[in-house]
């Protein structure tokens, strides 16, 4: 019986990814465990094993592929002793939702209908525009082929007012052919305007169009966003408009962490013509946060709207800047980890973060996060809490100013943080003794090492 390969669900909020390669071909045997194709998501590029093992009868979606959705058919194995050929016919009418437009015509072509499909009969009801519209994947997205959908667009048709007679009522080559000849489903009717996607549609484009407006014909290019700015996008503005955001900042001196830090890099044992460690001013912060946020457990949270999730340890997340966006590789239970071994796996993680390599668990989740500009030269800045976060630290650059000790002018090296909170479960009192905290073990330095 010919094995069917979906589109997988790399991690709990994916819900399409972009088929970057594919490691095997037609023909190829793959055994449990091969990995057999590399997928994009917003945030990673995750490579996908085999679960069974066969004879690789039918790439469904080539590479390249964008926008392909979870459960949707890629590709499909034909079983040891199973005819190839047969087994590639289970490729034609999939059972899951397909790739958007990006696939080749002609591979949505044998994608779209079962071999020997027949065409409806005339005596079945004609969908009208109140009809039941096809059924709706989570978020309100209509199941139909690449080749529906491309159709559906250049005849002007919209799909959430058509019935689907595909498997499992999705929407194909035909339904759309018998919409165009019935007259039925054209975009801008009554079951259009009462879809929330269709009214928001002409406001997106006259939004648009009032910005490009503003701008000489010819004086700019457009970008289309991809699918990490736009997961940034809407996190961001969620946070934003959701959490309400409560800031208090300090200044912090620097002169006896950068001093203890020198003496520390200069004692790390050498291994393999390398030193085991090179300590940098964020690992000590990432350190002395997680160590505050133990002190003041009562900060080391998350709000839900039914309960307070007060955390056992303190995962640091640690933006690390990327083409087109950041992610936040998380260190786990930073607060019970030395310094050698936070800087290493930073170090690690900050690496295959820019080779878009991190796993779904290394970078989601979390109970706080470090933000640091400093190395730009920024003095001071705000950030944006990420929930389930409950706070961020924004770490601002270390410079020579004139400070007071002892009743005397002197110069110290100077550190500005912001402390971000959520001030649904972390208030400004408390806020506050986070900081008072945290400038305890950076002016202190050698309490992180006891």
């Amino acid at each position: 019986m010919p094995i069917k390969i979906t589109m997988p669900a790399l991690s709990p909020t994916m819900e399409e990814g972009n088929l970057s390669k594919w490691l095997v071909k037609e023909g190829d045997s793959v055994s449990a465990g091969d990995v057999i194709a590399e997928i994009e998501t917003d945030k990673a590029t995750m490579e996908v094993e085999a679960v069974d093992e066969g004879t690789v009868a039918k790439i469904v979606v080539p590479d390249g592929t964008q926008a392909v959705k979870v459960n949707a058919l890629i590709a499909v194995l034909a079983e040891e002793g199973e005819d190839v050929a047969e087994a590639a016919k289970a490729a034609d009418g999939g059972d899951a939702p397909a790739a958007e437009e990006s696939a080749p015509a002609k591979d949505e072509a044998k994608a779209e209908e079962p071999a020997k499909a027949p065409v409806p009969s005339s005596d079945k009801p004609v969908p009208q525009p109140s009809a039941p519209a096809a059924p709706e994947a989570k978020g309100g997205r209509v199941f139909a082929s690449p080749l529906a959908r491309r159709l559906a667009k250049e005849a002007g048709l919209d799909l959430t007012a058509l019935s689907g007679s595909g498997p499992h009522g999705r929407i194909v080559k035909r339904d759309i052919e018998k919409a165009q000849s019935e007259g039925v489903g054209k975009a801008g009717s009554q079951a259009e305007a009462a879809t929330p996607e269709a009214a928001a549609a002409p406001q997106k484009a006259a939004s648009d169009d009032a910005v490009l407006k503003l701008f000489e014909e010819g004086s700019y290019d457009l970008v289309p966003h991809d699918g990490m700015r736009k997961t940034i996008a809407k996190r961001l503005q969620e946070s934003k408009q959701s959490i309400p955001h409560f800031y208090v900042t300090v200044d912090v001196e620097l002169d006896a962490l950068l001093g203890l830090r020198s003496q520390l890099n200069k004692a790390a044992p050498v291994r393999d013509d390398k030193p085991a460690y090179k300590l940098s001013v964020n690992d000590m912060v990432i350190k002395a946060m997680a160590l505050a946020l133990r002190d003041v457990p009562e900060a080391n949270v998350s709000w839900t709207d039914s309960n307070m999730v007060v955390h056992h340890h303190v995962d640091v997340g640690v933006a690390v800047s990327i083409p087109g966006g950041l992610i936040t590789p998380i260190i786990r239970k930073a607060e019970e980890k030395p310094l050698s071994v936070i800087s290493n796996e930073m170090k690690d993680m900050g690496k295959r973060a820019k080779e878009k390599k991190l796993k779904p668990e290394e970078y989601q989740g979390g109970t706080t996060a470090v933000s640091n500009m400093g190395m730009m030269g920024v003095k001071d800045f705000a950030a944006v809490v990420n929930p389930p976060h409950a706070s961020i630290l924004a770490v601002g650059a270390g410079e020579k100013r004139p400070v007071v000790k002892n009743d005397e002018l002197t110069i110290a090296t100077m550190m500005s943080v912001t402390l971000s909170t959520d001030h649904r479960c972390v208030d400004g009192a408390l806020a506050a003794q986070v900081l008072a905290a945290f400038k305890g073990y950076i002016e202190n330095p050698m309490s992180m090492l006891v």
